[in-house]
């Protein structure tokens, strides 16, 4: 008997919280503060008005142990806290702050930024091969988990954004196919297809504190080895409708002009002259190049 084996741990992950700082102007005037007693114990020492200068020492100590715990963060950055490798807490904000001297910071920047997929090529829906590229616009949302969660979350964003371009790829169709114009494709389904890209793109990049504020298809063709064919099939298809529309308008040209003729009483038509007639104004309307008109005097010669 076999014994079953145990589930897989589920590994808790890393959530930012807020790590302890406070401002760092009251420290910097603590830090000219004991180093100034400093410097005035020692001065006394080396005049000879004093022995051994232990609390100008012990100032200057404290001095440098405040000073080392200020530091600054510009607007849209963060500094990461940790203390021997546990992480415990993020800061926000900007201008100076300061926090325990013991713990080490990470710096790491808010701000939105822009990548650039390289263009892949990938099989569409019906398995053509298509070249496609997208741009996105991201930025790190969780500190923690962008730190900690991942071993480099650039290149994570990198990696996971070609992966969502090629299965957003694989889901559509470049174009439509035949009379089916209902069907979303990456071609025309402009804010649909970023939508599913986005959302796709969010689903892969949240493990790693990431926000997707933007991501839209920048370059889409065929790849070069179809590109001819499907030109041609394109063409061919435009032809088609553009055919369809020419010969919806002579009919209804004809009929207007029929229906014309038999309410003013102008000419009698009996089938077969009708049939002529329409036979005549189609070949007019529809022919792509001058029709020269024959003109029946009646006369012999």
């Amino acid at each position: 008997m076999t014994k079953p084996t145990d589930p897989p741990t589920v590994r808790k992950g890393i959530v930012e919280h807020s790590g302890f700082s406070c401002s760092g102007w009251i420290f910097l005037l603590i830090v000219i503060g004991l180093l100034g007693f400093a410097a005035s114990e020692i001065a006394k020492a080396i005049r000879g008005d004093a022995s051994v200068p232990v609390p100008g020492i012990i100032g200057a100590i404290l001095g440098v142990l405040c000073l080392s715990g200020l530091f600054t963060l510009q607007p849209n950055q963060a500094a990461i806290i940790s203390f021997f490798g546990a992480y415990v807490g993020t800061v926000r904000g900007q201008g100076l702050s300061w926090t325990v001297p013991f713990f080490g910071r990470h710096t790491i920047s808010l701000r939105s930024r822009n990548f650039n997929t390289p263009t892949l090529k990938v099989n569409d829906k019906r398995g053509n091969p298509v070249e496609i590229a997208a741009a996105i616009v991201w930025r790190v949302e969780d500190t923690a988990k962008a730190r900690y969660e991942v071993e480099n979350f650039e290149y994570y964003v990198s990696i996971q954004s070609e992966s969502a371009v090629r299965r957003v790829a694989t889901t559509y169709a470049y174009d439509h196919a035949g009379d089916d114009h209902e069907e979303v494709t990456l071609r025309d389904g402009g804010d649909e297809v970023a939508e599913a890209f986005q959302r796709e793109l969010q689903l892969r990049l949240a493990p790693a504190g990431i926000f997707v504020e933007e991501a839209r298809v920048t370059h889409l063709a065929y790849a070069q080895e179809i590109a001819q064919a499907m030109l041609r099939r394109q063409q061919a298809e435009a032809v088609i409708s553009a055919r369809r529309t020419i010969v919806r308008g002579a009919v209804d040209i004809v009929d207007m002009a029929i229906e014309g003729l038999r309410e003013k009483n102008i000419v009698e038509l009996d089938p077969a002259r009708k049939a002529t007639l329409v036979s005549n104004l189609l070949v007019v309307l529809c022919g792509e190049s001058e029709v020269t008109p024959v003109v029946n005097t009646g006369a012999s010669v």
